[in-house]
């Protein structure tokens, strides 16, 4: 049995008994939870810092931001693993003259990028997974393409943090490209599964109908193994444009880098934090003209990014990034210039 690597690593339906009632015996599970067992059961406690006013911790001692409260939720994020593609790719009409001094890239080309995730608790028995990773079904050549030469951590990481995959209630996917949910299932011998079985997978309806009809550009980035098992299996929450999809966590669409790409914004408390998706993946992409050649309308993109980072400044939204390493910080503006200043613990 192939499976995930546990060790590395609108309105929205309850889950219905018949979800719930699954996988107590599966070899999978039984494989997670053994390895679960021997992790610790907390994460290290919370560390304020008066300085940054974000209740900011880390994980095990770190000197930079993974775990952030924002009212009563607690958001931690983490990286999936390491991905490379092209940096032209990646920068667009950048000249790699410029680019290259923020992100060199290696023999081929290719920049390194993590694929981060986040993990969202209310307190109030809701789990929520943002992004899933590359996950573990690539091929060899997939792997050897895109330089990934670790296991997912996804499994490890949210073990470490005392969460097993069954007590994830939703999956949000800011989009269908592998990288981003390519986690959201596994084989079991000749069947691919969910890898969190009582979770409703959350992503806009045009996601779906586009990853469902790729064209020539768009049908390298699409992997129907991450996403066509969730229909048949009942767990699909298709919405339209911006949804709260529980009080105080609300996704928007923003056209750009897909159709149907999503943002992630949590908000409670007079604070609010932001999840950018892919269009605009990391610190390097705060200028307005760094655009992804990835992006299919990065016209859209540009205004997206002109509105959303507006708001980010002037409201002092904690972000995140999806491919930057994982950090929470805020975005500053001086002398007319945008930076990202990571919070420290």
């Amino acid at each position: 049995m192939r499976m995930p690597e546990a060790s590395q690593n609108a309105r929205i339906a309850a889950p219905s008994p018949a979800r719930n009632s699954r996988t107590s015996t599966s070899p999978f599970f039984a494989l997670v939870s053994a390895r679960f067992a021997a992790l610790p059961r907390r994460v290290a406690p919370l560390f304020m810092t008066r300085s940054s006013q974000m209740n900011c911790s880390s994980l095990d001692s770190l000197s930079y931001c993974l775990v952030v409260r924002v009212g009563r939720f607690q958001v931690e994020i983490f990286s999936d693993g390491i991905l490379r593609l092209d940096g032209g790719a990646m920068f667009g009409i950048v000249p790699k003259a410029l680019w290259d001094k923020e992100k060199p890239a290696d023999d081929r080309n290719r920049v390194a990028l993590d694929m981060n995730c986040l993990l969202i608790r209310d307190g109030a028995g809701n789990v929520v997974v943002v992004e899933t990773g590359a996950g573990p079904k690539l091929t060899a050549r997939s792997q050897e393409i895109f330089g990934i030469d670790e296991p997912p951590r996804l499994l490890g990481e949210l073990a470490r943090r005392g969460v097993r995959p069954d007590e994830v209630t939703l999956v949000v996917n800011t989009h269908l490209h592998f990288d981003h949910a390519g986690g959201n299932t596994y084989r079991d011998g000749e069947k691919l599964v969910a890898t969190f079985p009582r979770a409703s997978y959350v992503f806009q309806r045009l996601e779906w109908v586009d990853a469902n009809a790729p064209n020539e550009r768009t049908r390298g980035s699409y992997f129907a193994e991450d996403y066509a098992p969730l229909e048949a299996a009942g767990k699909l929450e298709l919405i339209d444009e911006s949804v709260e999809i529980l009080p105080g966590i609300r996704l928007d669409r923003i056209q750009g880098h897909t159709r149907g790409t999503q943002t992630v914004r949590v908000s409670d408390a007079g604070e609010t934090l932001f999840f950018s998706s892919d269009f605009m993946p990391d610190r390097h992409h705060l200028r307005l003209p760094w655009i992804p050649a990835f992006d299919l309308f990065p016209l859209e993109t540009l205004a997206a990014k002109k509105a959303i980072l507006a708001r980010a400044v002037s409201e002092k939204w904690i972000v995140g990034f999806t491919h930057d390493l994982p950090r929470f910080g805020r975005i500053l503006e001086r002398d007319g210039k945008l930076r990202f200043e990571e919070v420290a613990p």
